[in-house]
């Protein structure tokens, strides 16, 4: 219940976009003979697509909850308690991903029961490959750069949203068009709301103390790009002042500001309405920084 209910972690606006971009498109000219099924501006079923795309983020949370009992002190708590979490963990989020299976069927479209799979496969394959990342070394990272940062977050963070819109648009018989302006709006406003949360170590100036930060947020991956493999190497030890100090920060504000505008763009080519006034709303408060 937490972690569906945590409003400081902002868990229901994956749900609460797919309700907004709906209402902001309306109905397609397809759809027009089938308004009276629509309430406020959205579609039944959009709604249950908002449903379906909140249970699947919330099924993943709980699986992300799962713990290596191999790297577990006796500090942590009893084996058998955690081994039994473990086990809770794994069938709860099994029975979120069920539900959310289940009700996917009953929509009863072809087209967003792919994109939806789609999405629940860039998730296994992103969270995947942080686990292989999580369990190396943790004070260096891969030569990635910025552009496969890109990629994986895109797979771990931004899939399920942008393909939660553009399935929204499918649902309602928008064009293949449309469609993809509701997919960018959702891609570009998740890579936004990641680099915002990347950067929170580096631009809070009211923390009393030091804020832990990964070595693979964006920030750290551009500092490494514009430093050099053999020189970052050297600064591990002082990292977020070197970081902080350098260009990796200002690029990585740039660069979320780059995707808060293009998922502006996107936003454009609806019609301007109050769901589309809080759409754009949602990508300043991501963008904005102190």
């Amino acid at each position: 219940r937490g972690f569906v209910y945590d409003s400081r972690n902002n868990l229901q606006m994956r749900g609460l976009v797919v309700l907004l971009i709906s209402k902001a498109a309306g109905p397609s000219t397809a759809e027009l003979s089938f308004q009276h099924n629509m309430v406020s501006g959205i579609y039944s079923s959009q709604r249950s697509l908002a449903e379906i795309t909140e249970l699947i983020h919330t099924a993943f949370l709980v699986h992300r909850g799962i713990v290596n009992i191999g790297e577990l002190k006796s500090c942590d708590g009893p084996l058998k308690d955690m081994q039994f979490g473990n086990k809770m963990a794994v069938l709860s989020g099994d029975f979120l991903l069920a539900n959310a299976c289940t009700s996917l069927a009953q929509l009863q479209n072809t087209k967003v029961v792919e994109l939806i799979s789609s999405a629940i496969g860039d998730l296994v394959q992103g969270i995947y490959y942080e686990n292989s990342k999580s369990s190396e070394e943790n004070c260096l990272t891969d030569d990635i750069g910025i552009s496969t940062w890109k990629e994986q977050v895109f797979l771990s963070h931004s899939a399920l949203l942008a393909k939660s819109c553009q399935a929204a648009m499918e649902l309602a018989k928008h064009s293949a068009e449309i469609q993809d302006v509701a997919f960018q709006y959702g891609k570009h406003m998740s890579m936004s709301h990641k680099l915002h949360l990347d950067l929170q170590p580096f631009v809070k100036e009211s923390s009393s103390e030091t804020m832990a930060f990964s070595l693979n947020s964006a920030p750290a991956v551009l500092h490494q790009e514009f430093l050099g493999r053999e020189a970052w190497i050297k600064q591990i030890r002082e990292l977020q002042e070197a970081i902080k100090a350098g260009k990796g920060v200002t690029s990585a504000i740039d660069l979320c500001r780059c995707h808060g505008n293009r998922a502006l763009a996107a936003l454009e080519r609806f019609p301007p309405s109050e769901a589309r006034a809080a759409l754009a709303n949602i990508v300043y408060a991501v963008t904005r920084f102190p």
